[in-house]
């Protein structure tokens, strides 16, 4: 009888047959006696044998001890979250809000060429430091020609003492000639009534008297008139005089335009967009050269929205975190709040009172006084005060924390069944 030969695999701990006498016995296979023979399993491998032994683990009593601890935590998570809600809510935090600091468009209200540029783009100058001149010979020649007309006016104004004083002189000497005529008419006038002199002898002694008061009169007037043009007195000092006062506003006025060309830094900051001018380029009057940004006073604009500025206050104090400088925070004061919302300023403010009206909340500006002398947080934050500590530039996003010391509290329907309950007791 032949062997039959299985084409099971022997398990890998089932030992071999080692003895020839067992390889030489004649064996008679269940497929000759009409049975199949039986399959072994396939061995279990290590990733089978670990889940199979995590699932024995699983018992039922397990899972109810898990259960029953879920559900004693829940009290504590319960009471947990009702403690963090009732004491919570005493900040008030947003992140629209921006780096503020002065800024002006560096100008000048005179015309002229560019003569020089004293700074760079992006260099920081001092309060009065140069930072650019215009051609100034059209402003001296104009300063010289101002002080000219002044030393002229100021001989004029003597001249018109000297002519006033001559005036006088004339006009006394007027006087003495009316006071002569006065006596030959009195006395032709006596000796008319004798016949001592002739008619037209009176009546020529009658038109030099009036012709001389006449004359009298003109020149009294004449020096009324210079006397009125030095200012009501002749011992007015010339540079109080009215023509003189004219003339220096006129060369203080050139002398302005003359300085005006030297353009300097109105506050310490940096510089920017310098490269826009250049030596030969004309600025008109007013227009932009180049802009300044302070670096030392700086403020945060925030804009919360209305329903959360219910309990916040000028003087409470802010936290600030800057994108820019992630784990560092500044400290700073609310110093004040606008007195109406952004919208109120818009050209044109919503009309709330139109039959299409959509509620929107509103944004109040709110203004942060920030401490930049002290910072916290970070390696950075430990030289608060010195010279490392980065500086904030105008722009940057920034988060305002406001601790308004007002917690949130009890809910509204919690405290009103707490009343109803005191109220039946």
């Amino acid at each position: 009888m032949s062997k039959i030969q299985r084409t099971d695999r022997p398990a890998p701990d089932r030992e071999p047959l080692s003895t020839a006498a067992e390889d030489t016995q004649p064996s008679t296979s269940r497929a000759d006696q009409g049975e199949t023979p039986p399959v072994e399993p396939a061995p279990e491998t290590p990733k089978f044998a670990a889940a199979r032994i995590r699932a024995e683990k699983r018992r039922p009593g397990s899972r109810q001890r898990l259960r029953a601890a879920l559900f004693a935590l829940l009290p504590l998570v319960l009471i947990a979250g009702g403690y963090w809600y009732v004491t919570g809510g005493r900040v008030m935090s947003t992140d629209d809000a921006y780096v503020e600091a002065d800024k002006v468009g560096v100008s000048t209200d005179v015309s002229g060429l560019v003569q020089d540029v004293d700074v760079s783009d992006n260099q920081h100058v001092t309060a009065g430091q140069v930072l650019y001149r215009l051609d100034p010979r059209q402003f001296q020649i104009a300063l010289d020609n101002a002080k000219a007309n002044l030393a002229q006016t100021a001989l004029n104004i003597e001249a018109m003492k000297k002519d006033y004083a001559r005036m006088l002189s004339d006009t006394d000497s007027q006087q003495a000639q009316v006071g002569l005529d006065r006596i030959n008419f009195e006395r032709d006038t006596a000796l008319l009534k004798s016949n001592a002199v002739s008619k037209a002898i009176y009546d020529q002694a009658n038109f030099t008297l009036q012709a001389d008061q006449g004359k009298l009169a003109s020149l009294k007037q004449q020096a009324q008139e210079q006397l009125a043009r030095l200012g009501g007195s002749a011992d007015l000092p010339v540079t109080q005089h009215p023509q003189y006062l004219q003339a220096k506003a006129q060369v203080d006025e050139a002398q302005r335009q003359l300085d005006h060309t030297v353009v300097r830094a109105a506050f310490a900051g940096i510089v920017t967009n310098v490269p826009s001018i250049a030596p030969g380029k004309y600025l008109a009057a007013s227009t932009t050269a180049f802009y300044l940004v302070a670096t030392d006073h700086v403020w945060i604009d925030a804009n919360p929205k209305e329903t959360e500025l219910t309990h916040v206050r000028a003087g409470q104090p802010v936290t600030v975190t800057v994108d820019t400088y992630p784990g560092l925070e500044w400290h700073g004061t609310v110093e004040s709040i606008s007195p109406a919302a952004a919208q109120e300023f818009q050209l044109l403010p919503a009309q709330n009172t139109s039959g299409n009206w959509v509620k929107v909340v509103q944004r109040i500006p709110m203004r942060v006084r920030v401490d930049t002398n002290s910072a916290a947080g970070g390696e950075t934050g430990s030289a608060a005060g010195g010279k490392d500590r980065p500086p904030l530039r105008a722009g940057m996003s920034v988060e305002v924390a406001v601790d308004t010391g007002h917690a949130r509290g009890l809910p509204h329907f919690v405290t009103a069944v707490m009343g109803w309950l005191h109220g039946s007791v």
